[in-house]
């Protein structure tokens, strides 16, 4: 037996209605159910195939700024899609952390209202050794986005050279 795939995960929240606005809103996930006497709300990038890969509910009980959950990662489909969450973001003052490449994936890590850390990210068909986390520059053309990556592989020495 082996794991497949995430199925779905979920955060416990403070402000239900701030974070639903925002996974909808910002990064563009379908509302597929919800129930308001319980406070829960259920999301999906696809809702045609998967009913809900995200769930929200309301009774977070931890102080703001204690680290919950490392991250959740997103799957985006083209590079164009990350530039567009970069000028997204910035255009609602959402807090990033990092635009970067893993050699294999370029993303971008940004915090939703609540603090909670989550990724937008492309796959990139390449096997490099991680640890691998440089700064990007999406500020850029894609094609000179996907020149610095190779840059920036290049300058990670032999170590972070895509296996043969």
């Amino acid at each position: 037996m082996a794991i497949t795939g995430l199925g779905h995960t979920g955060f416990w929240v403070q402000d239900l209605d701030a974070m639903r606005d925002f996974y909808t809103r910002v990064l563009g996930l379908t509302v597929t159910d919800e129930d308001e006497e319980l406070g829960i709300v259920f999301f999906s990038s696809c809702p045609e195939e998967e009913h809900h890969e995200f769930v929200l509910q309301r009774g977070r009980t931890a102080p703001q700024g204690t680290k919950l959950t490392h991250q959740v990662s997103w799957r985006v489909d083209s590079l164009e899609s990350i530039i567009d969450f970069h000028h997204r973001f910035r255009a609602e003052g959402i807090e990033v952390q990092q635009e970067v490449t893993h050699g294999n994936a370029i993303g971008i890590y940004f915090f939703d209202p609540e603090g909670n850390r989550n990724e937008v990210y492309l796959r990139v068909e390449r096997d490099v050794r991680q640890p691998f986390r440089k700064s990007l520059n999406l500020d850029q053309d894609p094609a000179d986005v996907f020149a610095e990556v190779e840059r920036l592989l290049t300058e990670g020495g032999p170590a972070y050279q895509p296996a043969q």
